[in-house]
């Protein structure tokens, strides 16, 4: 068995995906931490800022489950021809 050392400086660039004409630049987006309800608030507002974020949550989750669906109709397309071509799919 022959051991390869690990340039750990270079894993980074590894994962990198080289630039082209078709694959634009992707700017980076920090994260922040999820804001938290002050304790000041006045009930009203933090009702408003509850509100806000079940809202915003409810959407994301709309938006994933969209998602979610037109991935399983491409994997049940690629599924139907492979069946087609002969290709036998085990489910689990």
């Amino acid at each position: 068995m022959v051991e390869t050392k690990i340039n750990k400086e270079g894993l980074e660039n590894a994962l990198k995906v080289p630039q082209t004409e078709e694959t634009p630049e992707v700017p980076k987006v920090d994260a922040k931490p999820v804001e938290k309800a002050p304790e000041q608030m006045k009930p009203e507002e933090e009702i408003g800022f509850h509100k806000g974020a079940i809202t915003t949550l409810a959407n994301e989750r709309t938006e994933l489950m969209k998602m979610i669906q037109n991935v399983e109709v491409i994997m049940q397309a690629h599924v139907k021809r492979l069946e087609e071509l002969g290709v036998k799919i085990v489910k689990k």
